[in-house]
C-alpha cells in the first residue's frame, strides 16, 4: 500500500453563517460548527484513504469565540496520522473579515475516522508521510492523543502507553 503525503489530504471547506445556523444571541450554534467539521474532515481522510469513511471519535473541540450572524468561514482540515485502519484529522476554523478579507483563526477541533469496507468492518489504510514541521508536530501527537484515548476508553492499560510515559521520563 503506497505511503500518503498529508498534503493530499488537505481539504477547505467555506459557509456563510444564516440566521438558521445561529442560537437567539446572533452566534452559530456549536452544532452546526460541528456539522461543519465532521464534512471537512470526513472528505479529507476519504482523500487520505480513498475509502468510505466513518466518523469514530470527537477528541477535541475548542470553541475560542463566537462566530456571528453573516460571517464567512473557512475550514482547513488535513490527516496529521494515519494508523493501521483510523485516521486523525486536525480542523482549524477561520472567520473571514468581509471588508479587509483578513482570515482569524477562532476555533480547532481533533476528528478520528476509520475506514471501513462494503460491510463496515476496518480495513488497512495508506501511512501518513508528513513533511512540514507543523505535520511533523502533528504527527508524533497524534500517537500520544491515540493513547490517551485508548486508555480513557478502557482499551489500554496505562503500563502500555510508551509514547505518553516518555512525556514523563
Amino acid at each position: 500500500m503506497n505511503n500518503k503525503k498529508a498534503q493530499e489530504s488537505y481539504t477547505v471547506l467555506t459557509e456563510i453563517v444564516l440566521p438558521n445556523d445561529t442560537n437567539t444571541l446572533g452566534n452559530l450554534m456549536g452544532g452546526r460548527l460541528l456539522h461543519w467539521m465532521d464534512i471537512a474532515s470526513a472528505i479529507s481522510a476519504t482523500r487520505h484513504c480513498h475509502r468510505v469513511v466513518v466518523t469514530a471519535s470527537v477528541n477535541n473541540v475548542s470553541f475560542n469565540q463566537p462566530i456571528k450572524l453573516g460571517s464567512i468561514v473557512t475550514l482547513e482540515a488535513k490527516v496529521s496520522r494515519a494508523f493501521s485502519s483510523s485516521m486523525e484529522v486536525f480542523i482549524e476554523v477561520y472567520i473571514e473579515d468581509t471588508y479587509s478579507g483578513k482570515k482569524s483563526k477562532c476555533n480547532e477541533a481533533i476528528y478520528t475516522f476509520v475506514a471501513v469496507d462494503q460491510l463496515g468492518h476496518p480495513i488497512n489504510i495508506p501511512e501518513l508521510v508528513p513533511e512540514t514541521d507543523e505535520e511533523k508536530k502533528r504527527f508524533e501527537g497524534a500517537m500520544r492523543r491515540r493513547q490517551l484515548s485508548l486508555i480513557l476508553a478502557g482499551k489500554m492499560k496505562a503500563q502500555d502507553a510508551t509514547e505518553l510515559k516518555a512525556l514523563f521520563a
